[in-house]
């Protein structure tokens, strides 16, 4: 396979990818609509770099040590749904306690919504994608197929994860961009609770099926 023709075959499959609906577009989509395009776009910053940690890791061949061990891969698996269900849980948890404390309040607007939860999403973006050890497998087995021979192996396969990342870049841009036309509904209490309530438990769901899921 010359290099254009794998670049355009990995570009395809890629993108492919990353507008398939997935924990990544859920976390993107709810910090968009909750708190702003802002800290959306620090979330998806936070994933890409996972992706570019992750494209490195198997150019080098890391990823080899992912794929033979057992007790690694498990461990990554635990620790990154046990990350999963906590971030999900936080998002039901402050969900439910600003219903309590704000029921009885007059009126239905609430002008600090973008405000709550507010934190590294950056940080949350990348350790989510790290903490996913099928993104990993994914690599390690998808990456290689689209590297001709006789090219320099480690820069052709970051210079692909990077094309990567910016295609989920670019992908979750046009989804916070998407949310602005609601951003006086986003004002409404009841509105970000329910994005928050919906967006945890899919977090939730996300990291039970991570921790029961078989390696195959």
């Amino acid at each position: 396979m010359a290099p254009l023709s794998a670049i355009i075959a990995f570009s395809i499959a890629a993108g492919l990818l990353t507008i398939t609906p997935g924990l990544d577009t859920a976390l993107v989509l709810r910090t968009a609509t909750v708190e702003g395009a802002g800290r959306a776009m620090q979330a998806g910053a936070g994933i890409v770099a996972g992706v570019l940690c992750w494209g490195l890791v198997a150019s080098v061949g890391l990823g080899a040590v992912l794929t033979a061990s057992q007790f690694g891969y498990r461990l990554l698996q635990y620790g990154g749904a046990a990350y999963i269900v906590w971030l999900g849980a936080r998002l039901v948890l402050d969900a439910s306690r600003s219903a309590k404390k704000e029921s009885g309040t007059p009126g239905d607007q609430w002008p600090g919504a973008r405000q709550r939860n507010a934190g590294n999403w950056f940080g949350r973006g990348l350790m989510t994608n790290l903490l996913n050890p099928k993104v990993g497998i994914f690599y390690v087995g998808f990456l290689p197929q689209f590297i001709p021979p006789d090219v320099p192996v480690v820069t052709f396969g970051i210079a692909l994860a990077a094309l990567h990342a910016l295609m989920g870049l670019m992908w979750f841009a046009v989804i916070a961009m998407a949310t602005r036309p609601f951003a006086r509904l986003v004002r409404s209490r009841r509105f970000a609770r329910g994005v928050d309530g919906l967006t945890g438990s899919v977090l939730i769901a996300f990291g039970l099926r991570l921790a029961f899921e078989s390696r195959g």
